[in-house]
């Protein structure tokens, strides 16, 4: 169902008033880089594209200028994620981030929603009704040294191939705990994709994809830390300036990815309100697709 402008109206009597709460729409997303870069938030504007093309969202305007954003993303029949929850400094404190949130939840309200919560967003969230389940850390830099591809006898390493998408998606399903084809066939369209074979089957793959000042390498998928590993070398020898990861803070990865001189930089929370889904390392999943769409 599309929000429709009558679904998230400001209530008359709410703090900040003067505030219209509207859907996103694609000739907001100008705005709403402006947003996000006076955080210091490294998306593009082709980052947020293909974030919106994807999902839904609201902003929030005031005269005619957007001051808030917040989009969602369904998954399947039962899942769905929220992300790029903004307010501008001038908005904070009067609830704003709060009634974007409802209006999100209240068109989702059939759905288990999963989102990235920074410090100041938990509590927001937990009044809403999410749950902390895990934390995520990013690792952001510049390689100080390629890393070695050391996979284990019978690991082969090979480009996409059109016959690997369906399998692939069903893949990513298992580890990400929801399916999520469309964006994986959008990933696989138009970013670099390589698979990695064990035994002569295929065990994983790993996406690296153009993302904020340099590269970010996400999903990856992978049966063990070692071809998780693996799949992630290949993709930093292909990758050029900075390069991102947001990895589970219990995956092993950190501590590989601090070596090679990608520091962690943050660490946000996963939050669920409904059933929490199984994913991560344990499932197969080891690395987002971004800390937004997750």
């Amino acid at each position: 169902m599309k929000l429709a402008a009558t679904d998230i109206t400001a209530d008359p009597g709410a703090a900040g008033d003067a505030v219209r709460l509207r859907p996103f729409e694609p000739s907001d997303v100008q705005a709403a880089h402006a947003l996000s870069s006076a955080l210091n938030w490294p998306h593009r504007i082709e980052d947020w594209q293909f974030a919106q093309s994807l999902g839904q969202g609201v902003v929030a305007e005031r005269d005619g200028k957007v001051l808030g954003t917040a989009l969602s993303w369904e998954w399947g029949a039962n899942w769905a994620t929220i992300g790029l929850v903004i307010v501008a400094p001038e908005l904070q404190g009067q609830r704003i981030g709060n009634r974007m949130m409802v209006a999100l939840l209240d068109r989702l309200a059939t759905r288990d929603v999963l989102l990235h919560s920074t410090v100041a967003g938990r509590g927001l969230y937990e009044r809403l009704g999410f749950v902390a389940t895990g934390e995520i850390e990013q690792h952001r830099g510049v390689l100080a040294t390629l890393p070695a591809l050391a996979g284990r006898e019978g690991d082969r390493l090979r480009p996409l191939a059109a016959a690997d998408v369906e399998s692939l998606i069903a893949m990513d399903t298992r580890s990400a705990g929801m399916h999520r084809g469309e964006l994986l066939r959008r990933l696989f369209a138009e970013e670099k994709t390589v698979v990695l074979e064990r035994g002569g089957q295929t065990a994983g793959f790993a996406v690296l994809r153009r993302f904020g000042h340099g590269h970010a390498v996400g999903p990856v998928a992978a049966p063990d830390l070692d071809a998780a590993r693996l799949l992630i070398a290949d993709c930093c020898r292909h990758a050029e300036g900075f390069l991102r990861l947001d990895v589970d803070a219990t995956s092993g990865l950190p501590q590989w990815l601090e070596s090679l001189g990608l520091p962690r930089t943050g660490s946000v929370t996963v939050m669920v309100r409904g059933r929490v889904p199984e994913r991560g390392p344990a499932h197969g999943g080891w690395a987002l697709v971004s800390q937004a769409i997750g």
